[in-house]
């Protein structure tokens, strides 16, 4: 059994010794779970063979995973370096320029200048490792280095950017290239011309020491590139330096053919964002991470083994530790669909399952409760961070959530126009700068992309993925993200509570009782209420017809619907069983009260298009209080 979290576990509870993880890659590196619970997937794989290096995801899909894979010891044959920009040299990085040079170029240039100066010390310290005589190319690379040791460094990142930028604007010396002084550059006409210069100059050194050394194509060095949402604001100067790490690590593979490799993690907000005209040329070298649900149940077995036994089945899982269902889903089924698909999500979701069930005293397997309970927490957790993780590109999107909040989870463009007509002028005063984005359109796109809002499409509901389409112009049903709706109040299809039954209680009173057949005495209720009951059963009926026949509903709703409706039919059935007996003007009202809501919920979602079944709701729930405010005997017509 695995050593972890503090100590031995392997005499702890089941429960206790469950564990699915840390939320970032660094640190579940550290904890030794990711070594043994990382799942090989067909992303890892394209980047291992070199057939990808642009990976795009969403936060928390496993980029920095797979870069910190590709840093273990082992994992590639060849070298690898990792660069993470330093949060010290935000301002040194954005602001970088050269005159003569437009601002994507010089950014190109300046990590140009640092892939180079880190091939340069792994090619040196590679060498070493080689038997025989030193080649000529490596032994001037290696006096280069010495030369500019105050300037470079050689640490993982170079001291002082300040300092190290000078070096690309002529303070580097190249003596160890034959260079004797400044006075070489002089024809050079502008300072990004002699900035380029002196970077050939480089360049070539390392790619003529990488091959004097003829190290094979799969000991290739790669530079790992992690983590740039650091230094990126949504503004010309960090955009600029994104394209300029694309091209730069464009140059990389065309300049050192097999021996160098850059490989860049980059949060698809970000790539998406960009707009600059070479954009095109890396489409076959994009890979875009993106989950199945049994990708994801699998990787759930495989951290699972991890901390409880490689020994464990996911029957074991699921069904063991965990119930087989949770509100009569398949338990797996239930949690997937309630987290966004990626990795982070699932972890956080599944050890908040745990805590919360050894919280409840819980130590030898979880509960459905567990989970229940847990469910809500996190969903208030993702909500908070999904204004986070699009704080930048979306500063707007926290404010538009109360457009859902206690409300159904299906809602229509119909709907959302009316909600979005009362607050877009107060958005547009607060966000002036994203005027052409808060319209009805530019809103339902943005929460379609960020993944809050799925589309009603012909093979279901679809939420923003891989290779899909954007919300289209004549969609007009959507449905809010399962993740989010217990955060939100908007746990059922046409937002409004399950009508509440007032036979149900009594019943079970006498099923536990045994006293099945109590009528209510006295001749007076039982003819009056006989009637109530009587015309309350032929408006469900006919509700009942009119929703399973009507084409503007939702599935969703027309099930809750019938649900609903069905639970009132019963209700009028039962209630002269009821012991103690319950009124039938109870009944009645409380029917009558689900019709007005239902009606009004209806009409305000836009759910009822072909205006047939709310108008026929809201008669039946006027005629029905009529009725039961009617003198005996009455019909309430009158």
């Amino acid at each position: 059994m695995r050593q972890g979290r503090g100590g031995a576990v392997g005499d702890l509870p089941t429960v206790e010794r469950l564990y699915f993880g840390r939320d970032d890659a660094e640190r579940d590196f550290a904890d030794g779970l990711l070594r043994t619970g990382f799942k090989e997937t067909a992303a890892y794989n394209a980047v291992v063979s070199g057939r990808k290096m642009l990976v795009i995801g969403r936060k928390g899909v496993g980029k920095s995973a797979i870069c910190a894979q590709l840093s273990l010891a082992g994992a590639h044959p060849g070298g690898t370096a990792l660069i993470t920009p330093d949060d010290t040299a935000v301002e040194e990085l954005r602001q970088f320029e050269l005159m003569g040079l437009t601002g994507d170029h010089a950014k190109a240039l300046m990590w140009r200048y640092l892939f180079t100066l880190r091939a340069a010390q792994y090619l040196v310290q590679h060498a070493a490792e080689h038997d025989g005589r030193t080649p000529a190319a490596v032994k001037t690379m290696k006096s280069f280095l010495k030369a500019n040791q105050e300037l470079i460094g050689e640490s993982q990142t170079p001291n002082g950017f300040a300092q190290w930028l000078q070096g690309l604007r002529g303070s580097l010396s190249l003596e160890a290239f034959g260079v004797k002084a400044a006075a070489d550059f002089t024809q050079t006409p502008t300072e990004g011309a002699r900035a380029a210069q002196r970077l050939k100059i480089l360049e070539d050194g390392v790619r003529s020491g990488f091959v004097s050394l003829g190290c094979p194509p799969a000991h290739r060095l790669v530079l790992l590139v992690d983590q740039m949402e650091q230094v990126w604001s949504a503004d010309l100067e960090s955009n600029s330096l994104i394209i300029g790490l694309l091209l730069a690590a464009r140059h990389v593979g065309s300049q050192y053919g097999h021996t160098l490799k850059c490989v860049l993690f980059l949060r698809s907000d970000i790539y998406d964002f960009l707009s600059f005209g070479e954009g095109d040329k890396f489409r076959s070298d994009e890979l875009r991470i993106e989950w199945t649900e049994a990708e994801l149940e699998d990787l759930v077995l495989l951290r699972a083994r991890a901390s409880v036994g490689a020994e464990l089945t996911a029957d074991q899982l699921w069904g063991g530790i965990f119930p087989r269902t949770v509100e009569g889903r398949h338990t797996p089924s239930y949690l997937l669909s309630r987290a966004l698909p990626r990795p982070r999500d699932v972890i956080q979701y599944l050890n908040e399952c745990q805590y919360t069930a050894m919280g409840n005293g819980h130590h030898d397997r979880i509960h459905e409760s567990d989970i229940l309970q847990a469910t809500r927490r996190f969903s208030e957790w993702k909500l908070k961070d999904l204004v986070q993780e699009y704080l930048v590109a979306h500063p707007f999107l926290e404010r538009l959530f109360p457009l859902f909040q206690n409300s159904g989870y299906i809602v229509t463009r119909a709907a959302l126009r009316s909600r979005v007509e009362l607050t877009r002028d107060t958005l547009r005063r607060e966000f002036p700068a994203y005027r052409d984005t808060l319209t009805l359109d530019g809103i339902i796109g943005t929460l379609y992309e960020v993944g809050f809002l799925g589309v009603r499409r012909e093979n279901g509901i679809v939420y923003a993925g891989v290779h899909l389409l954007p919300v289209q112009p004549h969609e007009d049903v959507f449905h809010l993200h399962p993740c989010f709706r217990e955060a939100l109040g908007a746990t059922n299809a046409a937002g409004i509570g399950a009508y509440d039954s007032v036979v149900a209680d009594n019943i079970r009173g006498q099923v536990a009782s045994g006293n099945v057949f109590a009528v209510a005495q006295g001749g007076s209720r039982v003819s009056r209420g006989h009637a109530l009951l009587e015309r309350l059963q032929r408006a469900c009926r006919e509700v009942l017809h009119r929703a399973a026949r009507s084409d503007a509903l939702p599935d969703e709703v027309r099930t809750e619907i019938l649900t609903q409706v069905g639970r009132i039919v019963e209700d009028t059935r039962s209630a002269p069983y009821s012991e103690p007996p319950v009124g039938e003007d109870r009944i009645v009202l409380a029917a009558a009260n689900y019709f007005h809501a239902l009606a009004s919920r209806l009409r305000r979602d836009g759910l009822d298009s072909g205006g047939g079944l709310a108008p026929f709701l809201t008669e039946q729930s006027t005629r029905l209080v009529r009725a039961v405010g009617g003198e005996f005997g009455s019909s309430g017509e009158s």
